[in-house]
C-alpha cells in the first residue's frame, strides 16, 4: 500500500510539472547554438556583423568571475566596438564552445549552458581561459538573440596580461 501511495504521488508530481515545462523544437535548439556559435567564431573571425547579428539590443554581460566588478547592461553596438577594439590586437584567438545544454525554455525566451576554451595567443605567448557560459535568449522577430551572458571561469594558463598587449596593439596605427 505505501508502494502504490508513493507511486501515486511521485506520478502525480511528475505530471505537474510536465505540464509547466516546455519542450524546444530541434530548429529553435539549433538556432539557439547556431547564435551563441556567431558570438565566438565571429569574434575570432572579425567578423563583427556576425557577433552583432547574434546579441540583443541591450545585452548584460557579466565577466565578474574573471575581472571582478558588477555585471553591466550595455548596448550591442558598444559590445562589438569595445571587442573589435582590443581582439585584433591579438595574433591570434580561437573561443571554441561546447557542450552546448538548452536549459530552460518558456515561448520567446530560454536559457542555455555551453563550456569553453578561449586561446588567445601574441607572437609564442599565449593566454588560455576555460569555463562555462550561461545565455538568455530571447527570440525576436523569429531569430533568437543573446540577451545576457555570464561567464564563470574554471582555469587559466598563461599571460592574462596579454589582453593590456593587444589593446595596445590594436590601438596602433596601421
Amino acid at each position: 500500500m505505501k508502494f502504490l501511495a508513493i507511486t501515486v504521488t511521485i506520478g502525480g508530481l511528475l505530471a505537474g510539472y510536465a505540464a509547466h515545462a516546455e519542450t524546444i523544437s530541434l530548429d529553435d535548439r539549433a538556432a539557439i547554438i547556431d547564435t551563441i556559435t556567431d558570438i565566438a567564431a565571429g569574434a575570432d573571425r572579425q567578423q563583427w556583423d556576425r557577433v552583432r547579428g547574434a546579441f540583443a539590443n541591450s545585452v548584460t554581460l557579466d565577466y565578474t568571475s574573471l575581472w571582478g566588478g558588477e555585471p553591466t547592461v550595455r548596448r550591442a553596438d558598444e559590445i562589438v566596438a569595445q571587442w573589435s577594439g582590443f581582439l585584433p590586437g591579438f595574433d591570434e584567438t580561437l573561443h571554441l564552445v561546447t557542450n552546448h545544454a538548452i536549459v530552460g525554455s518558456t515561448g520567446s525566451t530560454a536559457v542555455a549552458e555551453a563550456d569553453f576554451q578561449a586561446v588567445h595567443r601574441i607572437d609564442k605567448n599565449m593566454w588560455v581561459l576555460m569555463g562555462h557560459y550561461r545565455y538568455d535568449l530571447t527570440k525576436v522577430e523569429g531569430v533568437w538573440k543573446v540577451s545576457r551572458m555570464v561567464m564563470t571561469y574554471t582555469h587559466e594558463t598563461g599571460d592574462r596580461s596579454l589582453v593590456e598587449q593587444a589593446a595596445a596593439r590594436a590601438a596602433q596605427p596601421n
